[in-house]
């Protein structure tokens, strides 16, 4: 696939609202920032995670959609894709790029954590957002339906907005999120779920490489209702999908799926692979270094 292709129809996927996740991108910078090619002759060098599922064919579908619906000037951007937040932030530090692209909480977070930084207040992407899933195997239909049976219970009585307001919505931003105890039933089955830690306060992994925070306790919170187990695996975001269809992992924590119907809700969903029932939703931003 021709990098200018990739660059230009993914920033027309976050125009849309499909924004950050997971997976890596290429790189003309050095090793040891994770900078993939910048691409595109914009005027704003812009850091973002691509998505799991890119294929040529899908994106130039996207590409026509989008700029038919939305009259979105593409070229003000030049795109560096990275594997990771830390990478991403390592980035924007160096100045290879000017700004990067998240999801509101993970730039709050950002933020508060480190005064450097701040929102593009001019950005035009406005009320666009993404619902966040779990993954699982398509031959895994069990497990989905175990899932989405614990997450309509959560969500029909209050669970699931009584977390995300606990531990994202009203968490304290400058102090690591805490970790939550999941409980444990002898001779149940186990499910590994694995976790990047790149969307803090959402999915959280603290400097010592444990989970903490909202994830473990939606994870704490599921396990209690269906009566199993849950391993909790520390996986690159680039390798979600790896990781997964590799048997490595059962459930990946988290997967995106747009909010915007001119976006296939697939963006982030590789063959083979199928998508619970939404537990959170978030909108995008962009984030810059203060002058």
């Amino acid at each position: 696939m021709k990098l200018k292709k990739i660059a230009k129809v993914l920033l027309s996927c976050l125009m849309a609202g499909a924004l950050f996740t997971g997976c890596g991108g290429g790189g003309d910078k050095p090793a040891d920032t994770g900078d993939k090619p910048a691409v595109s002759t914009g005027n704003v060098k812009l850091g973002m995670i691509s998505h799991l599922n890119v294929t040529e064919q899908r994106m130039d579908e996207i590409l026509k959609m989008v700029e038919e619906e939305s009259k979105v000037p593409l070229s003000n951007f030049t795109v560096t894709y990275y594997d990771s937040l830390k990478l991403m932030q390592m980035g924007i530090e160096s100045g290879s790029v000017d700004q990067i692209s998240l999801y509101t909480s993970v730039a709050d977070y950002v933020i508060a954590n480190n005064d450097k930084y701040e929102k593009v207040s001019d950005l035009t992407l406005k009320n666009l957002s993404d619902n966040f899933c779990f993954a699982m195997r398509k031959d895994d239909a069990a497990l989905k339906a175990d899932l989405d049976k614990a997450l309509g219970e959560m969500k029909s009585d209050g669970t699931l907005d009584k977390l995300a307001k606990e531990y994202i919505t009203d968490v304290d931003k400058g102090t690591a999120p805490p970790a939550i105890d999941i409980p444990m039933t002898e001779g149940a089955d186990t499910i590994k779920v694995g976790v990047t830690g790149d969307l803090p306060p959402l999915d959280y992994v603290s400097a010592d490489g444990k989970a903490a925070g909202f994830n473990t306790a939606l994870l704490a919170e599921v396990a209690k209702r269906l009566g199993k187990n849950i391993e909790i695996v520390d996986i690159d975001s680039g390798a979600r999908a790896v990781a997964l269809t590799s048997g490595q992992i059962d459930v990946i924590f988290w997967v995106v799926v747009p909010t915007v119907d001119k976006v296939p809700a697939d963006i982030d969903r590789p063959e083979g692979v199928e998508l619970s029932a939404p537990y959170f939703k978030d909108n995008v931003e962009h984030i810059k270094l203060k002058k």
